[in-house]
């Protein structure tokens, strides 16, 4: 399917005036600047959408097709729930601010599934997206997709910032894995959900981001103040996070006494039987667990550390 084609397909949805719900599957299918552009002016016509879900990842976007989504988002108004899909789309900062500005229009909005993966968005693509979102002041349930892309502490720091500022956030599923935020952007991580007191639901993905002890002390200490928490699921592989990093964590997990399920992905760190004795000793806390799911693989805890742990 080419932006020719595609035309038609925009020409079509725009004379579906009464549609509560729009769904399009168009990944892979090459489409560009110009079918975005099609696609964007025909949504902007169904301004009675409640739901809207778009699929375009592995496209030709762009810029500018970011852009033009964005437009045609922002005439949708009463939306409650959107979902995009434009992983591999390579429309770097420009295009995440544009679908920001375009997404804060929605200010009805409840649930929000971004997934902006691989599309090289550095530190001010994350500020202006985020800051737009901030406008959806009814978001309850917010999913957002930014793995390898280039993300560094001042990106973080940006998150950090606004994520605090989601008063009526309920569920957060934040994908950093492969980025480069470092110690520092954990810090910032960690203050903006010690700050988020509507939080039940936490889903913070940060493997392969340059993490060590002080990073994870931080990142502790946030979810600490989160003690309403049901649900969290940390993933953590493939850093630097030593003994002290899993005891920072194990005494900030100790502190979500209400937690019924819990994920904590450690895997390919420096952790020893020291470390693994202090997260054994934090999670015995939560009483309330039902389930829990611990990776420690390719760590060095030995016999001992896992004799710690039961």
């Amino acid at each position: 399917m080419d932006d020719n084609s595609v035309k038609f397909l925009g020409e079509g949805i725009s004379k579906c005036v009464t549609l509560t719900s729009l769904h399009l599957s168009l990944w892979k299918n090459g489409i560009g600047k110009n079918g975005a552009k099609y696609l964007g002016v025909g949504i902007s016509k169904c301004v009675t959408l409640t739901s809207l879900c778009i699929s375009l990842w592995e496209s030709s976007l762009g810029n500018y097709g970011a852009k033009y989504l964005g437009e045609g988002i922002s005439k949708c108004v009463i939306l409650t729930s959107l979902h995009l899909f434009l992983s591999r789309n390579s429309f770097g900062d420009n295009g995440a601010k544009d679908l920001g500005e375009g997404i804060s229009k929605c200010i009805t909005l409840i649930t929000l599934h971004l997934d902006l993966s691989r599309n090289n968005i550095k530190e001010n693509g994350a500020k202006n997206l985020v800051e737009g979102i901030s406008k959806c002041v009814t978001l309850s349930s917010f999913h957002l997709d930014l793995n390898r892309n280039i993300i560094d502490e001042n990106g973080a720091k940006y998150l950090g910032e606004r994520i605090s500022k989601y008063f009526t956030l309920t569920s957060l599923n934040l994908d950093l894995n492969d980025n480069s935020i470092g110690d520092i952007g954990s810090t910032y991580l960690g203050e903006g959900i010690s700050k988020s007191a509507t939080l039940s639901s936490l889903n913070l993905l940060l493997s392969s981001n340059i993490i060590g002890n002080s990073g994870a002390k931080y990142l502790g200490e946030g979810i600490s103040k989160r003690n309403t928490l049901s649900s969290l699921n940390l993933l953590l592989r493939s850093n630097s996070i030593g003994n002290n990093g899993a005891k920072y964590l194990g005494e900030g997990i100790s502190k979500c006494l209400t937690l019924i399920s819990l994920k904590l992905d450690l895997s390919s760190n420096r952790i020893g039987e020291n470390g693994a004795k202090s997260l054994g000793e934090g999670i015995s806390k939560c009483v309330t667990l039902i389930f829990l799911r611990l990776d420690l693989t390719e760590n060095s805890i030995g016999d001992n550390g896992n004799r710690l742990l039961k």
